[in-house]
């Protein structure tokens, strides 16, 4: 079973100035509860117990959150506003949190490598809080649907969705053999690519499970697009060597990294947790 699950969680979040200035992007709440949170609770519900988190200057409201705060808890203590706290308490009393941090901002491969001193020697699962991914009632959260397929292939697995040709660009791509459907061993593997140099219009999101292995082929990865050491790049290698598998999980994402998608996302969990007090 997969225990850890890192965030890297390092980023300047510049697409919401002024408001990420002095607060994490992570930490922007949708609706009541931080985008953060609901990662981490993604991972909890695939049965994920020891969080970490690589972080950097201007980030310490991320620790703060997965911390008790005796003040505040002190001052609502047994008013109609204590169960509000519910949810975070149950995460930090049943779970292990660390955190390290990323002097430099060198891209997402060189994020994952900073937290190898607190994965050490096993899979770990990845997740980006920029994307928000949701599952009907009753289905596998999209950390356990991928949980599940490493149990049965023990690779590193990446998840993936259609989007239009005209926004491969803003993504890693990746081309690959059907193996089942929704599933692929990747082939291929281009981050950001043009539209006409994409291998196909099969774009990574925020969700991987990585064998650690993958820790020394980052060290060993030149920085690629943008100067940065880019996971893609690393994860290219390890397929070419290896396996690597792509799947298209079942659920819905938002882009929460966009106004756009941080707008929709927040209608979204009013109209279907909040309204309906699963929140």
């Amino acid at each position: 079973m997969i225990r850890k699950c890192l965030f890297p969680v390092a980023g300047y979040g510049t697409r919401f100035l002024p408001a990420t200035k002095a607060m994490p992007k992570e930490m922007l709440p949708l609706v009541n509860k931080p985008l953060v949170q609901y990662g981490v609770e993604e991972a909890v519900a695939a049965g994920m117990n020891n969080f970490s988190f690589v972080t950097g200057r201007g980030k310490r409201a991320i620790a703060d959150h997965f911390d008790i705060s005796y003040e505040l808890e002190t001052q609502i203590k047994g008013t109609g506003k204590e169960e509000l706290l519910t949810s975070i308490r149950s995460l930090i009393d049943n779970n292990k949190f660390s955190f390290t941090r990323q002097n430099e901002m060198k891209g997402l491969g060189h994020a994952i490598l900073s937290g190898q001193t607190l994965i050490g020697d096993e899979p770990f699962a990845v997740v980006l809080a920029d994307d928000l991914c949701v599952v009907e009632n009753g289905q596998d959260s999209v950390l356990a649907q991928m949980s599940k397929l490493y149990n049965q292939f023990r690779c590193s697995i990446v998840a993936i969705q259609e989007v239009p040709m005209d926004e491969v660009h803003k993504y890693g791509v990746i081309a690959g053999e059907p193996m089942k459907e929704g599933l692929f061993r990747v082939t291929d593997m281009v981050e950001k690519p043009p539209a006409d140099k994409a291998p196909s219009n099969y774009a990574i999101i925020g969700r991987y499970i990585l064998t650690p292995d993958i820790f020394d082929i980052i060290r060993d990865t030149e920085p690629g697009k943008n100067g940065e050491v880019q996971i893609t790049d690393a994860l290219l290698k390890q397929a070419k060597d290896g396996c690597v598998l792509a799947y298209k999980f079942k659920g819905r994402r938002f882009d929460c990294g966009s106004i756009d998608g941080f707008v929709e996302a927040t209608n979204y969990v009013y109209e279907n947790y909040y309204k309906k007090g699963q929140l």
